[in-house]
């Protein structure tokens, strides 16, 4: 097995243990504020924050008895996509479905069943699960190299094991709840995935094509919980070759020293990213708008 660096942990949004699930958190937050951004502004769609993690209050203290409150109304493991996106032309009754809803940090809590959060689903032309990579994609070492045909796919087009290159990623565990979550509410999804330069995009259903036909393996990644215990769990990296370019970075975030104080008085310090500004790509916007003219509203 390969050694499988720090930067690549990943870290379970529960409990707050340590300045490393601080930065990690941070920097979801970050890249979801990005694509809400340049969504927003865009004259044809605009994004709201859907999942528990998206509407998640900012503050870390917050954020842990938000997730206690999920937890308590039994929503703690439900998966749900991170970002709808809508027409800008429904705006206004997606305003009034979320008001009567009481907020968008309130849908977490609100069972999909019910008439206004139907409608709301059924004005959303995709919805979004976001991810975020620390690296910047265009100097990856195996950036712009071609796909070829590799004997480990049995020919299919691919890269070596070793390449170092973009991908989307999407954690098996996941796939199965995101699927069945686009089967019952019909809304795709799209998986969105933000470095620190650009941004790739890929619906639910490719991936799943992509996975099926052995194009893209199933590999192992290492999870650091926030207390220490680590566990293995299987994700597909998808190559950004098969996705859409979603976005590129106009501006650059500014990373800023900060830190929380728990309960007992320790200082738990890290980084975060502030700022910073994402713009839609052409191709995107063609992907938004293929959506849009598929669905029934």
């Amino acid at each position: 097995h390969e050694p499988i660096p720090w930067l690549d942990f990943w870290l379970n949004p529960r409990r707050l243990r340590g300045s490393d699930f601080l930065m990690r958190w941070s920097q979801g937050v970050w890249s979801e504020e990005r694509l809400v951004q340049a969504v927003n502004e865009t004259d044809r769609y605009y994004a709201l924050p859907y999942g528990p993690s998206s509407t998640a209050p900012d503050d870390p203290r917050e954020f842990e008895l938000y997730f206690e409150r999920l937890e308590q109304a039994g929503l703690g493991k439900l998966k749900r996509p991170d970002l709808l996106i809508f027409r800008r032309l429904d705006h206004v009754r997606v305003t009034e479905c979320i008001r009567e809803l009481g907020g968008v940090e309130e849908l977490p809590f609100m069972t999909e069943d019910a008439p206004r959060m139907k409608e709301l689903l059924s004005l959303a032309v995709i919805a979004v699960e976001s991810e975020n990579s620390l690296w910047v994609a265009e100097k990856m070492p195996d950036y712009q190299t071609p796909l070829k045909p590799q004997r480990r796919l049995g020919g299919q087009p691919g890269l070596k094991k070793s390449a170092v290159v973009p991908t989307i990623i999407i954690k098996k565990e996941d796939l199965a709840p995101l699927l069945s979550w686009q089967e019952q509410r019909g809304v795709p999804i799209h998986v969105w995935h933000v470095f620190f330069d650009l941004a790739f995009g890929i619906a639910v259903d490719k991936a799943l094509r992509l996975i099926r036909t052995g194009q893209i393996e199933e590999t192992t990644q290492v999870f650091q919980a926030p207390g220490g215990a680590t566990t293995r769990k299987g994700i597909y990296k998808i190559y950004y070759h098969h996705a859409y370019p979603l976005g590129v970075a106009e501006e650059q975030p500014a990373l800023v020293a900060d830190f929380v104080e728990d309960k007992n008085g320790h200082i738990l310090p890290y980084v975060k990213f502030v700022g910073g500004r994402l713009k839609m790509r052409p191709e995107a916007l063609e992907v938004l708008d293929e959506e849009a003219h598929k669905s029934p509203n």
